[in-house]
Formats: structure tokens, sequence, C-alpha cells
């Protein structure tokens, strides 16, 4: 299966006997999934359907569906409301009555919101069915287009953590071989310290300097750090490979990366190292913001 990005933008139109349609698909980053349908009045019979397709082929990202319809090649009917106009008639009747007022003009009267209504003419029920289908027809192309967009975008994040992937191996393998993280290298850093302070002051106990470099040394072995690291990154690799809907187990393992680099990074006593533990800190961070774009 392929990776598939969050984001993604479609659309898709077409005409169906006098109703002319358009939908409009766009989604974007999000913890869950979640889709928000907007459709103009009358076409709600077509939610369910398109709620549940939408469903069954997206696992994650907020997805915003916006669907308009135009009716061409029918002309409104536009109709006096006589209660309404009726009311203002009396009211004018009354007014004129108790002043010197000029009545009022048609063109005025006709001026007043609520005296003319301007409504669509009645739907067939064969072409509106006819237009469901299509509108339906029309919302799975845009759908499928959404997808494809979202795959494209999926196989660029891809490579980009692969890329990360590669540079921290390679920082791992760098940690590895670095003369300053050697058992060696570690007791003669410590034997100069302990030398140091025994030649300030003649209280120090000797033995329990040693004792106490050795357990230093102890706590300041990264092996195990950089074992997990190097397990990390062949869990990410092969979650790369499989594809699909990954994003929230890369996410848990950006933060599993983190956790062995910070670690690494407070145990290390050479400049080296702690170099090359903020190199994998900023490694991490790319590898965790890029992962938020996976589905």
């Amino acid at each position: 299966m392929a990776l598939s990005s969050m984001t993604g933008f479609a659309r898709s139109h077409g005409t169906s006997g006098p109703y002319a349609f358009e939908w409009e698909l766009k989604s974007v980053n999000a913890k869950g999934f979640d889709f928000r349908l907007r459709l103009p009045a009358g076409w709600d019979d077509i939610e369910a359907a398109a709620r549940k397709r939408a469903t069954e082929l997206l696992s994650r990202g907020t997805v915003y569906a916006n669907l308009t319809v135009k009716r061409t090649g029918a002309a409104s009917i536009v109709r006096i409301n006589e209660d309404v106009l009726a009311s203002i008639l009396k009211v004018a009747s009354e007014i004129s009555a108790r002043t010197d007022a000029v009545a009022p003009s048609v063109d005025g009267l006709l001026g007043i919101k609520g005296v003319i209504e301007v409504a669509e003419p009645e739907s067939d029920e064969a072409e509106m069915q006819a237009a469901r289908a299509a509108v339906s027809a029309s919302f799975e192309q845009a759908l499928q287009s959404l997808i494809e967009m979202r795959k494209r975008e999926g196989v660029a994040l891809g490579q980009i953590l692969a890329q990360r992937m590669d540079e921290m191996e390679s920082l791992t393998k760098r940690a590895e071989a670095a003369p300053g993280r050697k058992p060696e290298a570690i007791r003669a850093r410590l034997a100069e310290q302990v030398a140091a302070l025994l030649e300030t002051s003649d209280r120090f106990d000797a033995d329990r300097l040693n004792q106490e470099a050795i357990l230093i040394a102890a706590k300041a072995d990264i092996r195990e750090e950089l074992d997990r690291i190097v397990s990390h990154i062949a869990q990410a690799r092969e979650l790369l490979g499989k594809g699909g809907a990954v994003g929230r187990r890369l996410d848990f393992l950006a933060q599993e990366f983190n956790r062995e680099v910070n670690t690494t990074c407070s145990k290390s006593n050479d400049i080296e190292l702690t170099n090359m533990g903020l190199e994998m800190k900023g490694v991490v961070e790319q590898f965790r913001e890029q992962v938020q774009n996976l589905e």
C-alpha cells in the first residue's frame, strides 16, 4: 500500500437535465477523521451515502466537502404576497387619513421587502432522482481525485522521511565509532580528573574515588540508547515500506527517537558526542514535523 498525505484538494462538476452542479473537496491534517459536508437546501438525501463512502476510503484528516447546484433553463416564479400587501395598504390608508401624505406608488409598494416573492419552479421528481444520481457519481469522482492527490503527496513525504532515516543511521554509526565513547577514553578522562583531585587535597579517599569513577563510566555508556535508535530506524523503514495509514505509529516512533536522543545527550561527557546528539535532535524534529502530514 502507498503512503498517503492528509492534505489534498479536488473538484468535479457536471449537469443532469436542468441542473448544473460542482463538488469541491479539501482535506487538512487532523488527529482523527472528520467529514464536514455542506449541501444546498433540498439535497440532504445524498448526505448519508457520501459520508459513508468518505469514511470507507479515508482514515485520517478533516475533509471539507461543498456542493453547489444551479438550475438552468427554468424561469423563476414571481408572486405577490397578498397578505403583506394588504397590511401595507391598510397602514398607508390610515396614515393618509391623518395627514396630507401622498398615497404610495406602485413601484414604492413593490420595493418593500416581502411584497414580492421569487420562487423556483416546481421540480420534476424524475429529473430530481436523475440529478441526485449524477451528483453522487460526481462526488465519487471528486473523492477519488482527492485520494490520488493525497497519495502523490504521500510518495513525496515517504522520500523525505526515508532521507531522515538515512541521516539518523549515519549519525548513529558516527556515534558508534566516536573515540570519546570508548570505555578506555572514558576511563582516561576520569583518571585525569581523579588525579587532579588527589593532587589538590589529601583528604580524598583514592579507593572511593575509583569506585565512583567506575559508576560514572557505566552511567555514561550510551550502548543501549544507540541500540534502541537502530531498532527504531528499522521499524520506521518497515512502516514506510508497508504504507497505508501508518502516520500515528510513525508519530509514536518520533517520540521514542526523541527520548533516546535526549538521553544520549544527557549521558554524553564528550563534546563530539554532544554535537552529534544535537544534530540527531534536529533530524528527529524534521522527521516528526513531516510525519504529522501522513494519514
